[in-house]
């Protein structure tokens, strides 16, 4: 239990650093649609600003999504779960947080076959055409662009959703070894924020 106590604390350790950097991100954003407002009003209106904010938000949300998981922020239905000791709430959230890793791991492998398609590759197979990327027996097709006069390539920020979804799991495994010594007894403290 300590070893995976400590893969818990070293998994907090990366998701509080990027959620504290992240959650800057939101001046980007406003910058984006301020000078999306003002060249709309004064001069000739930007093609990027749209998809750049839509990016940025993206950015946001897949990259701050662990973090809220790591501090509790994300909704939860309290009618009596409020009321529950520490330990019945523990062996409740066991329950709950495999049904989120099913849910997170089907959307990694969505995720994965989304940015394969986005970097040319037509097949069926996304693990193993970037094990092929890494490995040199595969290549970068036609990658997709945007359908807008900016045209920009997606497959960045599909790229930072795969980053998202990765930590997101990693997170929610944290939560589960959490869960599980707060279950048998073992006192582990809640997260600051």
């Amino acid at each position: 239990m300590n070893a995976l106590l400590g893969f818990a604390r070293f998994v907090d350790r990366i998701n509080r650093g990027i959620g504290l950097v992240v959650m800057y991100g939101v001046f980007i954003l406003m910058g984006i649609l301020l000078w999306s407002s003002i060249s709309k009003t004064f001069f000739v209106p930007s093609l990027w600003t749209l998809e750049m904010a839509q990016f940025a938000m993206v950015a946001y949300y897949m990259l701050g999504g662990p973090y809220s998981i790591l501090v509790g922020s994300n909704v939860r239905m309290d009618l009596f779960y409020g009321n529950w000791s520490l330990r019945r709430k523990a062996t409740v959230d066991i329950i709950t947080v495999m049904f989120l890793l099913f849910y997170l791991g089907v959307l990694l492998y969505g995720a994965l076959g989304s940015t394969a398609y986005s970097l040319g590759y037509w097949g069926s197979a996304p693990v193993e055409f970037f094990t092929g990327l890494i490995t040199g027996s595969e290549e970068i097709g036609r990658m997709e662009r945007s359908s807008t006069a900016w045209r920009p390539y997606i497959w960045p920020v599909k790229t930072i959703m795969i980053l998202g979804l990765f930590l997101m799991l990693l997170q929610a495994l944290s939560e589960l070894v959490k869960d599980m010594a707060r279950a048998i007894g073992r006192d582990i403290p809640e997260p600051k924020l």
